[in-house]
């Protein structure tokens, strides 16, 4: 059985931060080699080697806490996830007020976007998303797939 393919997806943030680390070591023995003082090669290598432990939990958890998926299963944002049929509509402006953020936040996180959202029990929720225009979108053609399916 082949997952659903996404209609839109975050990652969080790319494997690719785990780079950071092994450059800013290589920047570091450079400027000790084009100094032309002592080279720390075993001080660089374990500064990479503890950045990059540091930055894998950091990874791990953005790319579990900061991703999101709309399937045509339904949608799923961080630790939490809706059927597409709970999803009654995609809101154009903000939701109201004390609408309570999905993923399991207390805010939207920053850099990010609200998508407001109004549950089949009347209920709003705050989806959010680095681009909110694209997941906005992508909702709406969630709801509208489902609606003209019943």
């Amino acid at each position: 059985m082949t997952p659903e393919p996404a209609l839109y997806a975050e990652p969080g943030v790319g494997w690719t931060a785990l780079l950071w680390a092994p450059l800013f070591s290589l920047a570091g023995l450079l400027a000790e080699l084009a100094t032309g003082g002592p080279v720390h090669w075993l001080a660089w290598i374990l500064v990479a080697a503890g950045l990059v432990a540091i930055t894998v939990p950091w990874v791990y958890a953005r790319r579990r806490f900061l991703s999101l998926e709309v399937t045509a299963d339904g949608y799923r944002q961080g630790r939490e996830t809706l059927e597409a049929a709970r999803i009654a509509e995609v809101l154009e402006d903000d939701a109201p007020v004390g609408a309570r953020v999905l993923g399991g936040g207390w805010t939207i996180p920053k850099k990010h976007g609200e998508v407001g959202l109004k549950l089949e029990d009347g209920v709003f929720v705050r989806a959010w998303a680095k681009d909110p225009d694209a997941l906005r979108e992508a909702l709406q053609d969630l709801v509208r797939a489902r609606t003209t399916e019943s």
